[in-house]
């Protein structure tokens, strides 16, 4: 019904088509977004960043359990009228805190993630129900806006991106060193423990940030995507966290300029520029494993040497 509702209201302008993909007085709405393109380039610096370390140390659904109490939290604040950024980062960071603290280890890590996750959703969609404001302000927390980011909150999004950018080169290089060997760290008076919860909560902030521009159901489109892509196509410690960056750069940065002139919220463009790159890091990578599989077996052209 909504589909053909859709097609029915926008025949005569090109119907669903005209709604994802329309450009007209594009210049014009471009100087609205200022604030929102900004803010993507941070997010895309800052996930694609933190995304190289929720790969190396397997994290991806604890940034899910994250951003389920930081949507938790930036609903509450919806709800008392509060600053959505704080309530979110308050959500993000009571999560990863738990997380940090009573999942040391991988196993009780997932169960605390499973247990949180529903808590905040639960939590989320309680001061959802309660609000009676605009309903557009219920469904940005979750998918994402577009011009959704003001004065005030870009001073929340570029301090503690900041304060997440300046902690994350202070800790890169032993906790590069504690996802890739970890008891060999520790042998070497590394505090593993300890890093793990800084970086803990550090990837709370980042959820939190994520949250404020692609929703709280859709950040592992900046958080872990990029990165895996990245990860698919070098193993490098200079390459990865750069090319993690650009691909979360293209898909923010894609996603807002195709999510412009739409009325379609800007978290389907950016998870599908996202995975579309994901793929083709897929692709180039096996490409190259048929090329050094041909090479260690030898051309089809080459003579078949036997030995006696």
């Amino acid at each position: 019904m909504i589909g053909l509702g859709l097609v029915a209201d926008g025949g005569g302008d090109g119907g669903i088509w005209h709604q994802i993909f329309n450009f007209d007085h594009y210049g014009e709405l471009l100087a609205l977004v200022q604030n929102s393109l900004l803010a993507g380039a941070l997010l895309g610096l800052v996930g694609g960043l933190v995304g190289v370390f929720v790969i190396m140390r397997d994290l991806p659904f604890a940034v899910h359990g994250i951003s389920e109490l930081s949507f938790a939290g930036a609903s509450a604040a919806l709800l008392l009228g509060v600053n959505i950024v704080a309530g979110s980062i308050v959500g993000s960071l009571l999560a990863a805190a738990a997380i940090g603290v009573l999942g040391v280890r991988a196993r009780d890590r997932n169960s605390v993630i499973g247990i949180i996750m529903p808590f905040g959703l639960g939590l989320g969609v309680l001061f959802l129900s309660l609000y009676k404001g605009r309903a557009a302000n219920k469904f940005g927390i979750l998918t994402g806006q577009i011009i959704a980011v003001d004065t005030p909150q870009m001073a929340w999004l570029i301090g503690t991106s900041v304060v997440v950018l300046i902690a994350l080169a202070v800790v890169w290089k032993p906790l590069t060193f504690a996802g890739v060997d970890p008891e060999v760290a520790e042998a070497r008076g590394v505090p593993i423990r300890a890093l793990s919860l800084v970086f803990m909560l550090l990837l709370g902030l980042a959820v939190a940030l994520c949250v404020q521009i692609v929703g709280a159901l859709l950040v592992l489109a900046l958080l872990v995507t990029p990165a895996a892509a990245a990860a698919r196509i070098t193993a490098s410690p200079v390459l990865l966290p750069v090319l993690s960056v650009v691909f979360a750069l293209c898909a923010m940065e894609g996603g807002t300029l195709l999510a412009l002139g739409s009325t379609i919220p800007i978290s389907p463009y950016v998870t599908t520029i996202a995975f579309v790159i994901y793929l083709g890091c897929r692709l180039v990578e096996t490409l190259r494993t048929k090329q050094v599989g041909r090479i260690a077996l030898g051309s089809p052209g080459d003579p078949v040497q036997t030995h006696t």
